[in-house]
């Protein structure tokens, strides 16, 4: 059997036996063989083991920073997340990067930091980040590593029952694993950072940062990236810079009401005065 059929006749089968469910921003179906508690003590285990390995920083002003705007933006998401506790510590490194493990254990390196020169771009990333936990897309790559692990398997019994010779189980090997690289991986991982991308836009503009501010931050991304290889797209984990750019540009106007709305409440919350009521009106789903 063709080995990038049978993972897909597995994975038809993992759907129909488990089901699905969806992220609630985007209304996406997605499959989760894993329970929101496991994730969120694997999250907590790797994120401990992250804290011993790694500098943390006492930068008091870079981690009240991160600390004020990971919050504000975990409070615009707007429903429960009862394994989420959230918890945001600064890295000193150069790096230019951010990430995100289940239960809500947010990192940021001090060099990503630098980069960013205004709260505003710094919710960006944090809504990215932040959307990760909330749309959990840990769950989701563990299950699909899980079906893949289980079309290898598969693909073992069926080539000893048939006792095909070892040249030509090394080549079904070695297309599954090809196939369930570029194929099934990749463009879901690829897949995850869009649609974090976009969920993250909207808590961000949910909390009061002007969604705009993604388009700036990218851009001078790019630009500190300018020189570095990079893989083709369709064999990255990540969107191109460039699309990332478009798409955020795309879908920034669309955020402006939501984050007016927003800047207006908690101006009016630190002045004491009464709040302006929500208009009655639906944002668009990314």
């Amino acid at each position: 059997m063709n080995s990038l059929r049978l993972l897909a006749l597995l994975a038809s089968a993992v759907l129909f036996l488990t089901g699905c469910t969806t992220v609630p921003e985007t209304g996406r179906r997605q499959v989760l063989l894993v329970s929101a508690d496991q994730e969120a003590q694997m999250g907590l285990e790797a994120f401990t083991q992250i804290k011993q390995e790694e500098n943390v920083s006492h930068n008091a002003m870079l981690n009240d920073r991160v600390e004020r705007v990971g919050r504000r933006i975990a409070a615009s998401v707007g429903r429960d997340l009862p394994n989420a506790k959230w918890e945001f510590v600064v890295f000193e490194s150069e790096e230019l990067n951010a990430f995100a493990l289940p239960g809500g254990k947010v990192g940021v390196y001090t060099g990503l930091l630098y980069l960013a020169e205004t709260d505003d771009e710094l919710a960006a990333v944090m809504g990215h980040e932040i959307a990760h936990v909330t749309s959990r897309h840990s769950g989701e790559r563990m299950s699909h590593q899980m079906i893949a692990v289980g079309a290898t398997a598969l693909s073992e019994v069926a080539m000893e029952a048939k006792d095909v010779d070892s040249d030509k189980r090394n080549i079904v090997r070695a297309a599954l694993g090809v196939g369930t690289s570029v194929g099934v991986m990749l463009p879901f991982s690829r897949l995850h950072e869009s649609e974090a991308d976009a969920v993250g836009l909207r808590f961000a503009a949910g909390a009061g940062y002007d969604p705009r501010a993604a388009v700036t931050f990218w851009q001078r991304m790019m630009k500190a990236n300018e020189g570095r290889a990079r893989p083709p797209e369709w064999l990255s984990t990540h969107p191109s810079n460039e699309t990332r750019i478009r798409k955020l540009s795309e879908l920034a106007p669309q955020y402006l009401p939501l984050y007016e709305e927003a800047k207006k409440r908690i101006e009016a919350a630190e002045s004491g005065e009464a709040p302006p009521p929500l208009a009655q009106r639906e944002i668009g789903t990314p």
